[in-house]
């Protein structure tokens, strides 16, 4: 299936590139035109970032989280990152004068309101975010072209995530929830599969560190887009720097891929078997079953969302939406219910005291709320 944005669509012929610039900006806007202007030059036809606002991602008792730099303490990062939607609305005037599309991910109410007043063309859903059933319900009432990645995931959270869209307006991005993500466990066979499977066109966020190497077999799996993180150095100080692409290494994808939607699949593999060999590109291509990749089955229910104390909560004491949220459990915590049961228990009062930052759990609660009768 073709993916379709403003009109124009998108195939493993005509594949849309999109640089994942993130926070790379470092809440500098002048660094964010840097940015859009080398990604520009690469070859993208995308430019995405994040728009984050800490409290609707983690609690501060998050505490190091190990990302591609170093163990870094989250909650303080995000803090320091939170912009203004003026900052934002800059990046994408920026973007659409260079003529490339702009393109956000939210987190949350608030940086989904701020991103819905930008008045965007389409929107991006994370992988930790694609259990977070409030999130999805609010941004596809936009009725927007939405872009679903599906890392850390099963079938059944991914079953689950498209059903709150118009699937004819749905791309869904294969990924694998580790930073880097080894090559060889991203099973780029499941491109196809999932496509089939749920009736929507598909393709692939990148997290491994070559250049062209899954983006390539991508295209030859049926990609219509491909997402890779982009910076201006590994060296810089953004939180994905280290492992996305320079402009050097983006601009040799993109040249690469304009060159693959040209030829066959199998010529494409041919080629790859011949730099990498046959072994290694079958090892990527995988048996096209879904599973946990083996570099992301320990962070499922901890990358995810689910429901956390926002402060501690005494025994007796009546969950409400100001103590309780949906944030992302990471490392230190432990996880919570699933996202979807916040209003089955809100009015609920607790059996136990639950520590702020905490997941709330099933045994946590004296009571859930009765279904209404019929």
């Amino acid at each position: 299936m073709n993916f379709t944005i403003n009109k124009k669509n998108y195939s493993n012929k005509n594949v849309l590139i999109i640089a994942e610039i993130g926070t790379s900006h470092s809440g500098d806007s002048v660094k964010a035109r840097e940015l859009v202007d080398a990604a520009v030059e690469s070859g993208a036809d995308c430019v995405k970032t994040q728009i984050v606002y800490a409290d609707e991602i983690i609690h501060p008792r998050t505490g190091f989280v190990p990302l591609p730099g170093g163990d870094t303490p989250l909650y303080e990062v995000f803090k320091k990152l939170e912009r203004p939607p003026e900052f934002f609305a800059g990046i994408k005037e920026y973007a659409e004068s260079k003529g490339v599309l702009f393109l956000a991910t939210p987190f949350g109410p608030r940086s989904a309101g701020c991103l819905k007043s930008l008045s965007p063309d389409a929107v991006k859903i994370a992988s930790p975010e694609l259990n977070y059933a409030q999130l999805l319900q609010t941004v596809s009432g936009w009725g927007l072209p939405a872009l679903l990645s599906s890392g850390v995931s099963t079938l059944a959270d991914i079953e689950t995530a498209l059903s709150f869209f118009d699937k004819e307006k749905v791309c869904l991005l294969h990924c694998v929830t580790a930073y880097p993500a080894p090559e060889t466990d991203y099973n780029l066979t499941l491109i196809k599969t999932l496509g089939a499977v749920f009736g929507v066109s598909a393709g692939i966020s990148d997290h491994s560190m070559d250049a062209c190497l899954v983006p390539l077999l991508s295209v030859a799996s049926g990609a219509c887009v491909v997402e890779k993180h982009f910076c201006l150095s590994r060296n810089d100080a953004g939180l994905d720097d280290p492992i996305a692409l320079p402009a050097a290494g983006f601009a040799k994808m993109s040249a690469a891929i304009r060159l693959a939607e040209k030829q066959s699949p199998a010529a494409i593999i041919q080629e790859l078997e011949r730099q990498h060999s046959a072994q290694k590109v079958s090892r990527i291509l995988g048996d096209g079953v879904k599973r946990l990749a083996a570099s992301e089955s320990q962070n499922y229910m901890r990358t995810n969302r689910s429901i956390h104390a926002l402060r501690d909560i005494r025994a007796g004491e009546i969950l409400s939406a100001g103590n309780c949220g949906i944030l992302r459990t990471e490392k230190t915590l432990r996880p919570g219910m699933p996202p979807f049961m916040l209003e089955k228990i809100i009015d609920c009062p607790a059996q136990r005291n639950i520590p702020s930052g905490e997941g709330v759990r099933f045994e946590d609660i004296v009571c859930l709320k009765k279904s209404d009768e019929p």
